[in-house]
């Protein structure tokens, strides 16, 4: 999408996930701010954190019905008007259901990042994660597309019937126990046939979870690592927290849930730092001959650490080709080794956008 008038830039985004993270780092770097919100969750960003009296990060609240009322043309005419520059983040594809060709087609806010990398996510979309972390050769857990062949401890990532943001995982080490299981499952409503159907059956990997939250800098070709956290998850780890004598009643009563409820932040050995720059060098290599133009700007690559020997190493558990939902990512120390202080993921997003508009180069860095 190409940006008519480069002055006066709006910085937009939808009301959820890292709303304020974007806010407060484009505020900092002179930009105005436009939340989009849905009726009924807008006081965050309208009250709590609206810009009044020299505090706050949020300029403007626009308040819809719902969130998907984004794609109204009256809604996209008044972000147009704004000269908005619009930030997605994950919640922005999960409350229009994620509909990605409506996003890259329908969609004509000029968008921050490759909005034709967003599927990716989508494992039953193509070309999706697994197949840029197979061109590049970065390892992630072993999968089984048939359940019969499980024969080791898995873990079977399906999307709920509810829910269809969320993901029911649950955990297998037999053919038998997934069919009792799923048995099980199905009767209580939790996923549908055709979702379990369609879900990944992998390895589970024992090791320390660590998620590497980088910045893929069109503009100078650097890759940056931002931060480094971990998921909090509920119900899951509430679990590991009761007496080992009642973890097995409490989890006949309970379906262990793995919903995301917050982040910690965590570091890393600098001996381990090499080796995640090169996975995420290959990641940004593979998606910029797989999806032109490639990542631009943040990414994470979730992972978990395993021990040797020979030595640790990084298996890739997951992708977010887009803004992470950890805004506590620069209590880290890594963005302060690179500029000299802590920087958000949404003030480096918002240094980039200054940045191009004074090189006159945006059009690298929209689309």
């Amino acid at each position: 999408m190409k940006i008519e008038n480069l002055t006066n830039i709006t910085i937009a985004t939808l009301g959820s996930h890292s709303a304020l993270d974007i806010c407060r780092g484009a505020k900092d770097e002179g930009f105005k701010t436009l939340v989009v919100c849905q009726k009924g969750r807008e006081k965050t960003y309208s009250e709590y954190y609206l810009t009044q009296n020299g505090v706050g990060c949020v300029d403007e609240c626009l308040v819809v019905d719902t969130f998907s009322d984004i794609l109204k043309s009256s809604v996209q005419k008044k972000l147009l008007e704004k000269n908005a520059i619009f930030i997605p983040h994950r919640s922005f594809e999960t409350y229009l259901n994620f509909n990605y060709q409506t996003i890259e087609k329908k969609f004509k806010v000029p968008m921050f990042g490759n909005r034709y990398l967003l599927n990716i996510e989508e494992r039953g979309r193509r070309p999706n994660q697994y197949d840029i972390l197979d061109k590049g050769q970065i390892r992630y857990p072993k999968q089984f597309t048939d359940p019969k062949k499980i024969d080791r401890l898995c873990l079977v990532k399906v999307l709920e019937k509810e829910r269809s943001f969320e993901r029911a995982f649950f955990i297998v080490n037999t053919y038998e126990d997934y069919q009792k299981q799923v048995k099980e499952k199905l009767k209580q409503g939790v996923f549908t046939k055709k979702q379990i159907e369609e879900a990944v059956i992998e390895e589970y990997v024992v090791g320390v979870q660590v998620n590497f939250n980088f910045f893929y800098s069109l503009l100078t070709k650097r890759l940056e690592l931002l931060g480094t956290d971990m998921r909090r998850q509920t119900n899951a780890e509430g679990m590991t927290k009761i007496l080992s004598p009642y973890q097995d009643e409490v989890i006949k009563r309970l379906t262990v849930k793995y919903e995301e409820a917050g982040h910690v932040t965590v570091t890393v050995l600098e001996s381990l730092l090499e080796d995640a720059f090169i996975l995420g060098e290959k990641f940004v290599k593979v998606s910029q001959t797989l999806v032109a133009p490639g990542i631009i700007g943040p990414f994470a690559l979730q992972t978990i650490i395993i021990p040797g020997p020979p030595k640790k190493e990084i298996i890739v558990i997951d992708v977010s080709p887009r803004m992470p939902g950890s805004p506590g990512i620069s209590a880290t120390p890594y963005t302060h080794y690179l500029f000299g202080r802590s920087i958000s993921v949404g003030r480096r997003v918002a240094m980039e956008i200054k940045q191009a508009l004074k090189n006159n180069s945006i059009q690298l860095i929209v689309t």
